[in-house]
């Protein structure tokens, strides 16, 4: 942004978007503040409908301090790759939202696992984390596993964009474990086959990454890429790894 009229662009963008409490838009350092409950892409694609360049630089609650955050980039043998945050939102509430592409159309489980252990692709990622010894549920049932967090649903160019809250899964016991995303749907118990009370029948493991602790919001300062020293403006456009991911491209033009 180099302007009023570009700051007012921006602000346009949002106001009166379902979904959108308030935005605060910041020209001196280049930034945009988001009061939502849009999932964080979906924010990030009304900013770009202005014709400039956005990354999330953090995310937080509306308290004064943040309770935690975490991220997992998933990948595997297959197509499938994406990314997930989880962020504490009080003691009770934790937002988990991202985005899963490479996917078939439908439904598809996603769960919390024991160990953050991918030796082995997603195969050693363990069992669900349990800590309470509980069956196999859905995200709303009082007996579930802590990592069952239901199903996401992919479109029909196979991507899923999600948002969700859990009310007993926590940021800080889920760090260092593992997310994974499945081939078929969770019957969240009820199906009534061997492994509904065990996994929900979801099929293979497709892709999974390790729950890495992440920035909350205001903590992010970073400006390279310490991995393969792309700056965040430059490593927002390619693929999160892979054939791509180091080729040059065009400067983007900063929001």
């Amino acid at each position: 942004m180099t302007c009023q009229s570009c700051v007012d662009a921006v602000r346009k963008s949002l106001q009166g978007v379902a979904g959108v409490q308030d935005v605060e838009v910041h020209l001196e350092n280049q930034m945009v503040l988001v009061h939502t409950t849009l999932p964080s892409q979906e924010v990030q694609a009304l900013l770009e409908g202005t014709g400039r360049q956005a990354v999330l630089k953090g995310m937080g609650s509306d308290q004064l301090h943040n309770l935690g955050a975490a991220v997992a980039i998933l990948g595997g043998p297959g197509t499938v790759q994406g990314v997930v945050r989880f962020l504490q939102l009080s003691p009770e509430r934790c937002l988990i939202e991202g985005t899963i592409d490479g996917l078939e159309s439908g439904l598809h489980g996603l769960h919390v696992h024991q160990y953050g252990d991918l030796t082995n692709n997603c195969n050693s990622c363990g069992d669900h984390f349990n800590p309470d010894g509980a069956s196999h549920g859905g995200p709303q049932d009082s007996d579930r596993h802590l990592g069952d967090l239901g199903n996401v649903h992919a479109d029909a160019d196979g991507c899923a964009i999600f948002r969700m809250e859990d009310e007993k899964l926590k940021v800080w016991d889920v760090i260092g474990r593992s997310l994974v995303i499945d081939e078929g749907e969770d019957d969240l118990g009820r199906g009534g086959h061997p492994l509904s009370k065990i996994t929900g029948n979801s099929g293979q493991r497709l892709a999974c990454g390790i729950i890495a602790r992440s920035a909350g919001l205001f903590q992010n300062p970073k400006q390279i890429c310490s991995c393969d020293g792309l700056t965040i403006w430059e490593e927002r456009g390619r693929p999160i790894a892979g054939k791509g991911r180091k080729e040059s491209a065009q400067p983007p033009a900063h929001l």
